[in-house]
This record gives structure tokens, sequence and C-alpha cells, in this order.
């Protein structure tokens, strides 16, 4: 299981953050300095920009990640928490405190990460070379497995509900009181700073808080009461991070996940069908027969090699009341009635849970309908569940906010090819179906939806609507007049259910019109996707983000010029069979590394040279007896003396292993090469090194990292341009015509206002670039020209190296494209030399119109030019 591309990019954006926190050292300036480099400065009047960083826990980075229901937030906390200990080191054990809002989300969890089988657990294995312990509260209390040695040894993952920290009962309150398991940590103390006021030292909340653990905090939405941030604070973090789809207004996010991208993923069943019935009786008729449908479609499926699903139905009964309303236990009933067998039957209430114990994943599982109240809220996860039929007063609005995200989730993460089961459904018989619709937009929201991912069929009749409905000022002024509605009974004769008879073919006339919406917005939906695939994952969060983002558009006068032009990438031809099927694909250096092998590869490295500024985070004295983390920039990075000794007092073959694995974390994520294979390769790097320079390493290894990082990279580029020249050789690689500039730009800090730029600002620009663009803009021949932007803004020519993103984009008005890009004369270096042949290559290929220029200042490298004579050349074209 790997990140997908959305999930890639939560990554980057938190890696990116951290790379601000170790610049700037304090979280409020790392924080607003990043949104500020993205979108610009924070502006309270017009109500542009991000709001500055929100300092609810004083001694702790704290930050939120925004993911929507089914995008993976557990799965990307695995992956956050390999980046955050990166940026770390040994300064501070790898201690996690894994926070969740309820008992249910608390055992999913631990199972999960415990599991070895499970993929969680299998990606934080790869990740903490397969040095994981995942604990609850009560083994913490026993002291099972969990000792001051173990803990400086892997991670540790301590799971724990918001409750439990609370301690409002008797069980919750040995938290704060003296344990004689956990002795041996007291004993390593350095002093009692870190102790909570009138607790142990022993108890387990000092343990916790001597370790300033990492949070992560699950569901965050349900952690902002002042009880919660307190209790947040007595943990002592060093590190916060939050995960929801809908976050606070404390929260300070990092990263969001546009919901369109959970949709290219095909993670959730979107759009989500609304269908008004006239009546009860005709919500479990619909209900019954859509399920059915749903099952056969997947029957088909599974025969021609689909996966199995077997569709299931919630049914949101009414709330018992004295009056008598549809409860579960006369809805049961009357399912029964209609042939229904029994163990196909659950009801899951807060005081009956059928489902204890029950794998609705499980084939052999006969489960299709579960009765429910509102008991089935966050947490509660099964991809099966396809359709909420809500069984409410006719004269009520349907109260569905809770539940609606249980349906959304999409069986097995892909696109089925029966439409139907590609988008989800909601039956109600509402005379309030405004106020139904209303309840519906705010569940999308609550699980990082919107509006736009619904869409109904209201089939009631006025009639019945207004017959339902009592005016209130009548009940107000006239009470008596007022005659009550008899509760409406389940007509079980119309019901045209038959199990053993039904086909695909054989539908009532509602389910014709629900199926036949449902397959027109599912194909309308697959449109969009496919439309929307070839925008950035960036330009989809400025979208989410609306009105906080500055944007600039295209200045009117090149409006139709700039409309017209698509800038060539490169795609390479794939063959029948390739994963990315016959046709074309855009290049990327992943693909021209399919045959890299750095096994085979040199491991000459010269590790005397100077390495780049190392950064560290520390506990830093703030007050009298306030201590903060802080990151801090140093010469050496060192692992502490006694972690040192402890590995030099091992086997050989042992201190190469953990030695690799410390470099393979200090390295980072170098996809598509895996950090097994880099793994692999630093032990060949190590494996005839002394005593004396493994001890070297351990006293300085991000330098170590550095440079085999750096070695690694240069291997691989060279690798993907030798393959890139030998495809466009027997011409496998073409320029096709791709990117188009948009019609507004964000670019965040924006530049000097020079003329003839395509947009109303553009982006910012150091002195050489804007001296260059000044000067070569005045040219009578230019029309206009662009301040390219980077990191998935802007055009890029991609090919054998990881993007490159140059710096403007000019035309003239003999119609010609000139990319340049700029470098201090300072930059003549292997990188530079490299970016100049992909971009002549690109011209060559791309055709007579197109051109590249690498301009410095006063020196001319090969293939590239000062800028007086750039400024010459560019001048007759």
């Amino acid at each position: 299981m790997e990140l997908k591309n959305y999930q890639h990019k939560v990554i980057e954006d938190l890696e990116d953050f951290l790379e601000y926190l170790r610049e700037y050292q304090t979280p409020e300036t790392a924080f607003n300095q990043y949104w500020e480099d993205r979108i610009g400065p924070y502006n309270p009047i017009a109500g542009i920009g991000m709001e500055p960083y929100k300092q609810t826990i004083p001694k702790a980075a704290h930050v939120c990640i925004k993911v929507p229901t089914a995008g993976g937030k557990t799965f990307i906390a695995c992956h956050a928490l390999h980046s955050i200990f990166n940026a770390t080191g040994d300064s501070l054990p790898k201690a996690v405190i894994w926070l969740v809002p309820w008992s249910n989300l608390l055992d999913q969890t631990v199972h999960s990460l415990s599991n070895p089988d499970h993929p969680y657990r299998k990606k934080l294995n790869a990740l903490f070379n397969h040095r994981v312990e995942v604990y609850t509260k009560e083994d913490l209390l026993q002291g099972s497995n969990f000792n001051p040695t173990v803990v400086q040894d892997q991670l540790s993952i301590i799971v724990m509900s918001f409750a439990s920290l609370r301690a409002r009962k008797k069980e919750d309150r040995k938290v704060y009181q003296e344990n004689g398991q956990l002795a041996a940590f007291a004993n390593q103390y350095s002093d009692a700073k870190h102790l909570l006021h009138e607790t142990d030292e022993t108890a387990l909340i000092n343990v916790i808080r001597s370790l300033n653990p990492v949070l992560v905090v699950d569901e965050s939405h349900n952690a902002e009461s002042t009880l919660s941030v307190d209790m947040l604070g007595n943990l002592n973090p060093s590190f916060i991070l939050d995960l929801t789809a809908t976050p606070k207004i404390n929260s300070n996010i990092v990263s969001l996940v546009p919901a369109i991208e959970l949709k290219k993923e095909h993670m959730v069943k979107l759009p989500v069908i609304v269908y008004n019935h006239q009546d009860k009786t005709d919500v479990i008729n619909s209900a019954l027969h859509l399920q059915r449908k749903l099952e056969l479609l997947a029957i088909e499926e599974r025969k021609k090699g689909g996966k199995y699903i077997r569709p299931i139905v919630l049914f949101q009964a009414q709330p018992k009341t004295k009056d008598d309303n549809t409860t579960f236990e006369k809805l049961k009933r009357q399912l029964l009635n209609v042939g229904i067998p029994e163990e196909q039957i659950k009801i899951k209430t807060a005081n009956i849970d059928e489902l204890k114990d029950v794998s609705l994943s499980d084939e052999s599982c006969p489960v299709r309908y579960i009765i429910t109240i509102n008991a089935l809220k966050e947490g509660w996860d099964c991809p099966f569940a396809y359709v909420l039929a809500s069984l409410a007063d006719k004269s009520s609005a349907v109260d569905v906010e809770q539940i609606l995200g249980r349906v959304l989730r999409q069986p097995y993460v892909m696109r089925h090819s029966a439409s139907l089961l590609n988008v989800s459904y909601v039956l109600t018989a509402s005379a309030k179906f405004n106020d139904t619709l209303q309840n519906i937009v705010e569940g999308l929201q609550a699980s990082g939806f919107s509006e736009k991912d619904y869409r109904k069929k209201d089939v009631m009749s006025e009639a019945s609507k207004k017959e339902a409905i009592v005016d209130p000022m009548t009940i107000e002024l006239f009470p008596e007049q007022v005659q009550e509605h008899e509760e409406e009974e389940i007509d079980s004769e119309r019901i045209s259910y038959n199990e053993t008879e039904h086909e695909i073919g054989a539908e009532d006339p509602a389910i014709a019109d629900i199926t036949s919406l449902a397959e027109q917005q599912s194909k309308e939906m697959e449109s969009e996707i496919e439309r929307q695939k070839s925008k950035p994952i960036d330009e989809h969060q400025f979208m989410e983000m609306g009105d906080k983002v500055k944007r600039y558009k295209l200045i009117e006068a090149y409006s139709t010029i700039a409309k017209e032009i698509e800038l060539p990438q490169f795609f390479i031809e794939t063959p029948k069979g390739d994963i990315f099927g016959a046709g074309e694909a855009f290049l990327n250096q992943e693909l021209l590394l399919k045959g890299f092998k750095l096994a085979s590869e040199d491991t000459k490295i010269d590790f005397e040279e100077n390495a780049k500024d190392l950064y560290k985070v520390d506990i830093h004295k703030q007050g009298d007896e306030d201590y903060s983390p802080r990151f801090e920039k140093i010469a050496n990075y060192s692992v502490k003396d006694d972690i040192v000794e402890y590995i030099l007092a091992k086997p050989k073959e042992s201190q190469i292993k953990d030695i690799a694995y410390r470099l393979v974390n200090a390295v980072g994520n170098m996809y598509p090469i895996s950090d097994h294979e880099i793994r692999l390769y630093i032990e060949r790097i190590i494996a005839s090194f002394s005593a004396e320079q493994f001890r070297s390493i351990l006293t300085s290894y991000f330098r170590y990292a550095t440079k085999i990082k750096e070695k690694v990279k240069s291997l691989a580029d060279a690798y993907a341009e030798q393959q890139f020249n030998e495809l466009l050789t027997i011409g496998k690689v073409s320029a096709k015509p791709t990117w188009k500039f948009p019609e507004a730009i964000v670019p965040g800090p924006v530049g000097s206002s020079i003329s003839k730029s395509l947009y109303e600002r553009e982006g910012i620009m150091n002195d050489f670039e804007t001296s260059v663009i000044s000067d070569i803009s005045s040219l009578p021949n230019i029309t206009f020209w662009h301040r390219n932007l980077g990191r998935g803004k802007g055009f890029s020519i991609n090919g054998f190296k990881s993007r490159h993103y140059p710096d403007f984009i000019l035309h003239t008005r003999n119609g010609n494209i000139i990319i340049l890009e700029t470098k201090g004369d300072d930059r003549d270096n292997p990188d530079s030399a490299s970016k100049r042949r992909l971009g002549e290559k690109w011209a060559n290929l791309s055709g007579v119109n197109y051109y590249y220029f690498m301009v410095y200042n006063k020196i001319s490298p090969e293939g590239a030019f000062n800028r007086v004579k750039a400024r010459e050349l560019i001048s007759r074209l």
C-alpha cells in the first residue's frame, strides 16, 4: 500500500513546513512565512491570506492536516511520523501519543497499528526498521515491555482516548497516580521541572511528559474545548499533528486535501443520490429493491474478475418515544414480515450492538441491512454501505448529518465497471425536503465535502406535504384545533420485494428513476474527474480555500494570445500491457528509473567535503520553568553518547544494520528508489568502515546522509538521462502541447511591477532576475513575459530530472516562445548543465518557434549566454 498522489502532496506540505521550522526556529514565524510564500501576506481587512499561527499549546509546534472522510488520515499520519522524526533526529525519543475521541475508534486504531498484516503496520515497520511497539493505556500502567531502554530504541505509539486523560472516571485517574511499575523512568529524570503539579514522579502522566511526545490527534475537531486544550498541554508535547475533515477556527492548517482529489482516486462514492418518496413504505420498498439490484450488479462484476461486494442498507429508524414511532424493533419485525432472512438484519443502537465482532467485509457474512438511529457516527466505517434509508416521520426534516459519512467510502478504492456501484444513495419521505437537503449538505460538510456533491429528485406530491405539515402559527394559537396524526404504518402489501424472483431487469418505477439519475450523474462525475486530472493539486487546494487566496488575472490585452498557447511537455510511448496502458504517458523520472539498480552502482563518496547547514530540535528555556522545543542550526548533528556506546557494543553486522537504518531515515524519501534499496546501498558503503569511522558517522550522521543522498541523486539522474536519450533516439519520446496559462495565478509574494507582464502582478524575483527581465522585456519584439511559478503551480519541463521549473516564459511578436532560466555566476555546476541539456532537447523537439535560454550575468558556459549576448539574440527573434 503506497501513498496516493494527494497523500504524497500532504507529506510534501508537512515536510516543507518542517523546513520552515528549521529555518525560522519558532512555530509562529515558520507557519506565517510558510503561507505568505504560498499565497501572499495576510490582510485581515480584505480577508485575504492565511490567518496567523494560533498558539494554543505554548510549548509545541501545533499544526493541522485537513483530510475529508475516507481520505486515509491514519495512513497519512504513519508517513507524517517518519517526516517529523526525521526532522528531530535523535534528540528526543520516538514517542507518540495517538489520541482518539471514541472507544470504538480506539479499538480500531490499536488493531490497525498492531496487526502485522495490516497495511498501516506494514508501512510503520518499513519506515522505522521494524522497531515499532504499540501500547494502550493499560499496557503502560502495568509497565508491560515499557521502560527507558526500549523507548530509546524504537518508535513507541501509545493509543489513548480523550476521556482517559480527562480523568472523570476512577479508572482514568490512575494515569495521574503513583505507579511503581514506572519507577525506572523516574530514576532517569535529569530534573523535576517536567513534573505535573501535585502528581507523583512515577505517575504515567509524568513519564509521558518526560518523553516530550509527538501527539497525533485524530478527529481533532472534537478536542477544541478548554478542557481538551489543557489535556493536550498536560502531555508536554514537542509537536502536535491534528487530523480532521472539519478544522475548527483555532487550527493551524499546513495542508488541506480538496474533495476532488478523493474523487480522482476513487476513494469515495460520490455524488450522493437523494430521492424523496411519497411515504415510508415506498422508502423501504426502494431500499430493498435497490440493495438487490446493486448486489446483482456486484455479482455480475465479480464473475468478470471484479472484487467481492455485498451492498448494505443502513435503515435510520425514528427514535423511540412515548408515541411509539417507527422504532428499530418494529422495523425489524416489518422486514422479517416481507421475507428478509433474520441473519441479514442487525441492530446497532446506543444500547444494542449486534455488530460486535462481526466482520462486514467477510464473504461469509450475511448482513445486508443494519438498523440504527444515530449510533453509527465517526469512527465506524463499512465501504459496503451504499444506501441510507431514513424512516423519520413525514412531517420531520431527515437528520442525517451524523451518519451520512458512513456510506461515502468506496470499496477497494477503485472505480467499478457498474456505474451504480460508484455512487451512494439517500432515500427519504420528508415533507420538509428542503430542510432535509440542508441537513445532507451539513453532513457532507462534516465529512469534508460540499453542496456540490449531491443530486436530488423529489416525487412527494405537494398535497401530501401540505397535509403532513401543520402551520406553526396554528400550533401556537389554536393547539386544540391540531389533530394528532396517527403514526404511519408500513403497508406490507405494497412491498413487492421477492429475493428469489428479483432480477436486474425487473424493477419498479422508483428504482428505474433512481438508477437512471445515478447512472447519469456517475457519468458526469467521471467526465469532471477527467477534466480535473490535468490540474495540479495546488490549484485545487487554492479553490478549496476560496476568498482567502489572492488571485491575479491575465492582462486583458494579452489574454486572447495567451489562451491560444499550449506549451509542449514530454510524453513517452507505453507498450501494450504496460501498467499505463497502450498509448502515451506523461514522462517523469519514475518511468525512466524502472530499470535502475542502485545495487550495481559505485559507492565512491568523498565524505570530507563540507556539508550544508544542519539542524536539530532541542528544548530551550524561555522562563523560570517554561521550556519549548526549538529547531537549531548546528555544524554537526550527533547521536547521544549513551546510544553511540550502545550501538558500538553490538557485533559489527548489527552495527552496520543500525547505522544504515539511521542513515536511511536521515536521507529521507527518494521515491521511486525504495528505502530497502538505499539501505542495502548504504550497507555496502559502510561495510568496510572501522570502529572509529562508525563513531564518526554516529557523531555527525546528517553530514554523511547528505553526501549519500547527493550521490544517489546524481546516479539516478545520470541513469535517467541515458534512458531518455536512448528513447529519444528511437522515437519513443515526443513533445505534446499540454500546458496552458491559467486565467488567474496565485504567486504568493509578488515582485516588482514591470511593463508587459502577462498577469496583473507576477511572482517575487531576486535582484538579478528582476534586472534581467526588466532589460529583456523592454525589447520592442517582446509581446509579454510571465514569471513562471514553481512547485506544482507553473510550467515544468518534465524529463530525466525531477521537474525543471524555468524562471520566465516570453512571447514575441513573431509568435516565438522563449523559455528563460537565470543563473548567478556562482551557479555554473553539474545541476545547471543538466537543466541546460534538458531545456535544449525540449526546444529542439517542440518545434521551430520554441527556444530555451540559460542566462548568466557575465560568464557564458557551454550552451548558455551572458545577459548581454542573450538580450542581443532574443532581440532578433
